[in-house]
């Protein structure tokens, strides 16, 4: 068994019974998604980019997770551990003279949204699904916005952060997770229901 599951499901599971331990499973390793929310301005902004055409002209798709083995696990980190890396932390104000504008960092520097951008382009370059890889609004432990990268896959949704060199499992994280794309369209976004990552692993405990 691959040995990449948050220690929050592994302890969650310890806890109950055969009976529950699907159920627990579910909640623990998965953000719910809700309705359709609006997408973030950035994201319009980026589509709006003619050059952006293949990254968001593109047709709905049935769901798909990507399936875990230990070479496409290798894969995920080091392609976070490398992006994390050679992306050099900046502000858009700082580096474009505005508040928000989402972009592949082509500079070497960026902000969370191009860290994110890059890592959504690299893996499915690496074989995941499109629909796999969804750009998801968190609000941070300093309750800021913030973007990273959920991968579904079939261990669970796993969260790549440019503020966090490991690659963590969503209830891990210690975010509010506010919204993200949908699996069938990268255009469509879903609220995430302002879930806290703290409050779920407080409810398996009770």
């Amino acid at each position: 068994m691959l040995k990449f599951w948050g220690m929050a499901l592994i302890a969650g599971l310890s806890m109950v019974g055969t009976a529950s331990a699907s159920k627990l499973t579910e909640e623990v390793a998965y953000v719910r998604a809700g309705g359709v929310s609006t997408p973030p301005i950035g994201w319009v902004e980026f589509c709006d980019n003619p050059a952006h055409r293949a990254d968001c002209s593109v047709s709905p798709m049935q769901p798909a997770i990507a399936q875990l083995d230990e070479a496409r696990w290798q894969k995920l980190l080091s392609i976070n551990a490398r992006v994390n890396q050679k992306v050099i932390a900046i502000t858009d104000l700082d580096q474009w003279g505005v508040a928000e504008r989402w972009s592949y960092p082509t500079t070497g520097k960026g902000d969370c949204e191009d860290y994110v951008l890059e890592k959504r382009r690299q893996l499915m370059q690496a074989g995941f699904p499109r629909q796999s890889l969804l750009i998801t609004v968190v609000r941070d432990k300093k309750n800021e916005g913030h973007a990273v990268l959920t991968v579904k896959t079939d261990r669970g949704d796993f969260v790549l952060d440019n503020a966090e060199a490991k690659v963590l499992l969503w209830v891990d994280t210690g975010y509010r997770f506010v919204k993200r794309q949908s699996e069938q369209d990268p255009n469509t976004w879903v609220t995430l229901g302002n879930v806290h990552s703290r409050d779920v692993l407080a409810s398996i405990r009770r």
